[in-house]
Order: structure tokens, then sequence, then C-alpha cells
């Protein structure tokens, strides 16, 4: 058996970005075994049916990762998001991740992807402690690796639950500048760049790249969802003592993006890497436009009753 014959797990298959990496390698024709923890979930079933292999497992009960590492060559790592009410749980992370990572050094798996949080300075930002133990522990692991650290995903237009984020009501509210270009990445961009690395494990090896597909100001972007969904949408930028009211990681993260102008990927460089990066424009035209009009749509429909 060669290789490239043996599977790549990705974790975290029945997520955003686990799911598109897995329909992403699965399309290259890379076997993919995806970890989960309901195989009877239906977006399990649907990674089963695209040809994935499902292992059950669970990050937090360490002793089920083995068996679901065991004969693959790499990894695609993206440990649940441990947020509660008293905002991110960093050990817990952590935990999670480093686990796999001790996993996948018992098994002398290959590679390992992991995807972690965009930096927009040295300093630590919202979420990124965890994220950042699992990086060092990565890189102190002797596997062959690459960190992806993406931006604010552009599928976040699509979000319903979040204090922030989202379209309700008409609105976009969120922590960034009205005018200022904000970084964005679309979730296929992610699953390019992971099968990148998996498919050349010796040119992105030891590389962390910052990753985006495009910079649009907040207002820009909600005036293209206002043209392509036929909803007129607005954007809201909250206020200092609008995030402080949300909690103290959210108010830090409104204060680092003023202090260091946001988010750093060179967009140009990873172009260059792989020309078919997506620009809002295109994926508003491809699948973002009817997805958030589906929604807006049904929101009139609520209402209206």
């Amino acid at each position: 058996m060669s290789p490239q014959q043996y599977p790549i797990l990705v974790t975290g298959g029945t997520g955003k970005q686990g799911g598109a990496t897995a329909r992403r390698l699965l399309a290259d024709g890379i076997p993919v075994r995806t970890l989960v923890r309901d195989p009877e979930a239906s977006a399990a079933r649907s990674l089963a049916l695209a040809g994935a292999e499902l292992v059950v497992a669970d990050f937090d009960t360490p002793s089920t990762l083995d068996a679901a590492v065991a004969g693959t060559r790499g990894i695609f790592l993206v440990p649940p998001a441990a947020f509660g009410p008293n905002g991110w749980d960093v050990d817990l992370e952590a935990a999670r991740g480093i686990a796999v990572v001790d996993a996948a050094k018992r098994a002398n798996v290959e590679q390992i992807v992991f995807t972690s949080i965009a930096s927009m300075s040295d300093d630590s930002s919202w979420g990124a402690g965890g994220k950042q133990r699992i990086e060092d522990a990565i890189a102190a692991s002797g596997l062959r690796y690459t960190v992806l650290r993406p931006v604010r995903f552009m599928e976040n237009y699509l979000m319903r639950t979040s204090p922030v984020d989202g379209i309700i009501d008409g609105v976009h509210k969120h922590l960034f500048p009205a005018d200022q270009p904000l970084q964005v990445v679309a979730l296929d961009d992610i699953a390019a760049f992971a099968a990148l690395a998996f498919a050349d494990a010796d040119r992105f090896h030891g590389h962390t790249i910052e990753l985006a597909s495009d910079a649009v100001p907040p207002s820009k972007a909600v005036a293209l969802i206002s043209e392509t969904t036929g909803h007129q949408i607005s954007y809201r930028e909250l206020t200092e003592p609008d995030a402080d009211a949300l909690g103290q990681q959210i108010g830090d993260t409104w204060r680092l993006l003023r202090e260091t102008g946001g988010w750093r990927a060179d967009i140009a460089k990873l172009r260059h890497i792989y020309p078919a990066l997506t620009t809002f424009e295109s994926w508003l035209a491809a699948t973002g436009a009817t997805q958030i009009k589906a929604l807006l749509d049904s929101d009139q429909v609520s209402s209206a009753r």
C-alpha cells in the first residue's frame, strides 16, 4: 500500500472547516477518515455518503483517539471550540488539541495540518491562548506540520445565534470599524490550503500561514449583500461600551482591532500560491447570496405570521 493510499483523518468533519476539508480531499481522490461522536447525525451520514470512513471518538476521552489515528498518514486538526458563559476555556481547548498530537506521535503519523486563529499582533487575542499552546505542542512533536491561521469566515454572515455576526432584523452588527477593509476567508479556501499542505508536506512543513481570501469593509459588504439578495441590510459598528457589555474578551478584542489595525494576511502572496482564491463577490455569486437570501426570506415569513 503506497503512502497516498492511507487515509487522512479529518477532525471536526461535521463542522465548517472540517467538513469543507473532508469534501475537498475526497474530491481530490484522497481517502478520508472522519472523527465523529455520533455516526447517525445527518452531517456524519452525509460525509459517509460522500465516501468518508467514519470513526467514533471523543476529544474529551483521549483513550478513544488511538484507534482513530491508527493507520492514517495525516491529520487535519480542528478541536472543538471551548467557549462558555465565562469566555474561552483555553485549558480545555489546549488539552483537546494536545491529546490528538500525542496520539499522532504514538501512531507515527507523518503530518498534522492544524487550523488555528489569525493573529493581529504578538499579543494574545480573543480565543488565541489555547490554540497557541496546541501550535507549540505540534512544533515540538517532531512531526511534519503546517499551521493555518484563518481570519473571519465569509460564512459567518449566515450565523444566527452569536451576540455579534450574522444578519438579524436587517442589521449586521460587529466589532469591526465600518469603513476599514476587513479580511475574510472562504471555507473552501481553508480546505484548499489544507489540501495543498497534504499534497506537498515537504514544501509546507513548518509554515504558519495567515489565511485570508479578500479584504472588504463591512459597510461595502452589506451593500453587496443588499444588492445580491434584494434585502436592505445595514451595518452597525458596536461601540466600546457595547463590546464590553458582551464580556471582557469581546471588549478586549474591540480594542485590539483598533490598536493593531486588524489581521495581516498577505492576500497577494496567498493568491500567488493558490490563484483560485475566493473574492467576497465571487462567494456571494456562487453560494453566499442564495444562502443569505433564504434566511432573510424565512425571517420575513416568520415576522408576517
